[in-house]
């Protein structure tokens, strides 16, 4: 049997994104998954039942360190000799096919799932587009994970090689017998709501991710702070972690979350259904994206969202349709569509009607696996 490698800079990536998939895959070629050695992928060795190996790999340049993974990675390709190297991160990339290349490897695709390069400025921005280039140089094959990913790599000239989304984009697809609002019983439901305080005549916005500036936080406590004055029966219920280190949420927003008795902020959750289950609209204002799986989650269960005029959230929101899209960094606009969605019942149940089907059709893990499964034949075969 013929292998395949797949790569990430963290083994989470391989965990999280790609749950399933690999096991998927193994019918039909030897997958080995690298990554940097941790819990995350041990989980996937026992999950996805394929061979794992760690190799360290840093997010950040180091020159040094960036050369000893090179080279590592280098060693494994000479050694195992796959048909197809296959890396979705964009350090495991860049090291990905250039160690595939000087190894031999037929086939070097990469997956872009989000460009980090346009929101930066300066000589950081120059760097991280030189380094994307030299990916593209040595992949044979790249794929974005959307359009909006597509249309920057056009604009920025990051490659001339041929460009193509796998299916209607996003990297694995969704669960829909998991992410199905039907699963969740109407008992758990109350028990849930009693427990964060929800009144029945509560009005529930939920925000599912990392509680930092890029996604929006600050503009969406402001937001919600200033509609909460003149509508007293809402709640804002916040699924995610702080990141004071990385990407620290102004003080006046922290402060807000904390005194607030009408935001609820309920740390990471390993099971974000039974959150989804009992909230009325998904508010998604992130400033970038690759490809957002919480919202496609949010539209398995039902739930429409707001998101903001970005990569990916986009594409899988409709306008009117499942969703409202609306400009970035404007706390004005995101208050106004959140009070439209809150008082027009009509605009409500008409944009919950097509959550789930939309997600359905397009977004199915079986028809993301079964794309990509196909394209792994299409190259194979004309190798």
């Amino acid at each position: 049997m013929r292998k395949i490698i797949r790569t990430s800079t963290v083994a989470m990536s391989l965990d999280l994104l790609l749950q399933g998939q690999l096991a998927y895959l193994q019918n039909f070629y030897e997958i080995i998954a690298v990554s940097g050695n941790d819990n995350h992928l041990e989980n996937v060795c026992e999950r996805e039942k394929v061979r794992t190996v760690g190799i360290e790999m840093q997010r950040n340049i180091s020159i040094v360190k960036d050369l000893i993974s090179l080279w590592k990675l280098y060693v494994l390709f000479k050694k195992e000799k796959p048909l197809i190297v296959h890396s979705i991160t964009p350090k495991a990339g860049l090291l990905s096919m250039i160690a595939s290349y000087f190894a031999g490897v037929p086939i070097r695709m990469h997956t872009f799932t989000g460009l980090i390069f346009p929101s930066k400025k300066g000589i950081m921005q120059r760097i991280l587009i030189l380094m994307d280039r030299l990916l593209c140089r040595f992949a044979t094959n790249i794929y974005p994970e959307g359009n909006g990913v597509k249309e920057d790599l056009i604009s920025y000239k990051i490659t001339n090689k041929p460009l193509k989304i796998i299916g209607n984009g996003n990297v694995n697809g969704i669960d829909i017998d998991y992410f199905d609002p039907d699963k969740i019983a109407d008992e758990d439901k109350k028990q849930l709501k009693n427990s964060l305080g929800i009144n029945t005549q509560d009005f529930v916005y939920i925000f599912v991710g990392r509680l930092v500036k890029d996604k929006g936080i600050n503009e969406l406590i402001k937001a919600f702070k200033e509609l909460n004055a003149s509508a007293l029966n809402i709640k804002l219920i916040l699924v995610g972690n702080f990141e004071n280190q990385l990407d620290p949420l102004f003080e006046e927003t922290i402060t807000e979350i904390r005194q607030n008795e009408n935001i609820i902020s309920v740390g990471f959750q390993e099971d974000v259904r039974k959150f989804f289950s009992i909230a009325d609209v998904h508010v998604f204002p992130s400033y970038r994206e690759g490809f957002p799986n919480v919202v496609i989650q949010a539209g398995a269960m039902g739930i429409p969202s707001i998101v903001t005029d970005i990569s990916g959230s986009n594409e899988i929101i409709i306008e009117n349709e499942n969703g409202i899209i609306i400009p970035v960094k404007n706390s004005e606009v995101i208050k106004t569509a959140m009070e439209d969605i809150f008082t027009n019942h009509i605009l409500r149940a008409q944009l919950s009607k097509k959550c789930r089907q939309l997600i359905v059709k397009r977004y199915d893990k079986n028809f993301v696996w079964e794309s990509l499964l196909s394209e792994y034949k299409f190259l194979e075969q004309n190798v």
